[in-house]
């Protein structure tokens, strides 16, 4: 019985149990019988009976919660602030994650979030927004994310949610590096992967295989609508700034290559969280192209897992001053159990999505000043199973417009329960 449930009992069972006690004393002092085994049983009978009703009334037995903390200590150099603003800071964020099933095959998710982190560290334009950020203003604990997912059959899963992001609703990861800046999530945040919360539903088919170990086909399609709790727009129309996204992937526990297709309607509604300037100024549709490929060695330690992303995002009918082709890249270095248990280094470097053409003169012209180089490297040690800190360092070389440059350090402390 979880701890919930013993509360919302106990003290029922101790009211009901009260007049037994009483009873009994009664019966020791005047040695009368009434309380023969009968009657005794009869009131046990009671006691459980009203139990059933609480427990009927209580969480579900199949729901359980998870959750996390992190403190941020850390600071930002932007070589194109005037203000200022580099200072050492220290903000948090704080999460709940409840899984529910009814089934036993299904679940219900629902995250909970709150944090004061919207500062340097959720800054998505130079690169500084972190992993463990919230970057909302408000403290207020709001659902943050909730949606279904259940099983067709042995080889099918569908998702359905007011509040989804299409990475979710994928057969598996397109990544293993575990990013601390999240410009280096999804093998690199650019067109093809890049999303934010929304209303969507979306399914995934995954081969069957006899051998975990085996290599297997998976397939993932989903739709979400960034408009789709708009009254007056909704879902499934040009104008719900609408994201579908196809990965096809086959690989096995040990590596994998993929590759992915996304289609917006109005990308810009989704786009320029993690690009430069020039590569999110378009307020036309966008087609991206998203390659994936990662591989883990057999053993811990020294060797590293390797991950590597590169996208490619080109925009329909883009207009004079828009950019008409973009590109990005990134590689990620981890290494799982270096130098302690549990301690894990991460090296990433890459380009964030840049324009490599636009359009000028009715022509499509280079856009040399749009070349950016981006990188982070951290290492977490593992205090113990709930409590991790992780001292990092990230920068990036004309990371929003030319000689742009940005630098920040920041120490994580992570609680896990």
């Amino acid at each position: 019985m979880k701890l919930f449930q013993r509360l919302l009992v106990a003290p029922a069972a101790l009211g009901l149990m009260a007049p037994l006690a009483a009873n009994a004393d009664v019966a020791a002092v005047s040695n009368e019988s009434d309380l023969s085994s009968e009657v005794i049983q009869a009131r046990i009978d009671g006691v459980e009976a009203q139990l059933g009703e609480i427990q009927a009334g209580s969480f579900s037995s199949t729901t359980t919660m998870s959750g996390k903390a992190a403190f941020i200590v850390g600071s930002v150099e932007d070589d194109s602030d005037t203000t200022g603003a580099d200072e050492v800071t220290m903000t948090y964020m704080y999460q709940l994650n409840m899984n529910s099933s009814f089934t036993g095959e299904d679940l219900l998710y629902t995250r909970l979030k709150t944090g004061n982190t919207a500062s340097v560290f959720a800054d998505k334009s130079t690169g500084a927004y972190l992993s463990a950020t919230k970057s909302s203003t408000t403290e207020a604990l709001s659902v943050d994310k909730i949606w279904y997912q259940f099983p067709v059959g042995d080889s099918l899963q569908v998702w359905v949610g007011p509040r989804i992001e299409n990475y979710y609703m994928l057969a598996s990861a397109p990544s293993i590096y575990k990013p601390v800046t999240k410009q280096f999530a999804l093998g690199g945040n650019a067109s093809t992967y890049g999303s934010s919360t929304s209303p969507g539903f979306g399914a995934a088919w995954t081969q069957s295989v006899d051998d975990p170990s085996d290599g297997r086909f998976a397939l993932s399609m989903n739709y979400t609508g960034k408009s789709g709790a708009s009254p007056t727009v909704g879902l499934l129309n040009e104008d719900s700034n609408e994201f579908f996204l196809t990965k096809v992937e086959y690989g096995t526990p040990q590596w994998q290559v993929s590759a992915a297709y996304a289609n917006k309607t109005n990308g810009a509604a989704y786009d320029g969280y993690y690009h430069t300037a020039q590569g999110k100024d378009y307020s036309t549709d966008l087609t991206s192209i998203g390659l994936r490929a990662y591989w883990k060695p057999d053993t811990t330690g020294s060797i590293p897992e390797v991950q590597v992303g590169y996208d490619i995002a080109s925009v329909d009918n883009a207009a004079a001053g828009d950019p008409d082709e973009m590109t990005a890249w990134m590689v990620g270095l981890g290494w799982k159990d270096l130098f302690i248990d549990g301690g894990r280094a991460g090296v990433a470097f890459g380009s964030r999505q840049a324009a490599t053409s636009y359009v000028a003169g009715g022509a499509t012209t280079e856009d040399p000043s749009e070349e950016n180089f981006v990188w982070e490297a951290y290492y977490t040690f593992k205090v113990n199973d709930g409590v991790s800190v992780t001292p990092a360092v990230f920068g990036g070389s004309d990371v929003v417009g030319t000689d742009q440059d940005v630098n920040g350090a920041v120490l994580l402390t992570e609680f896990r329960f």
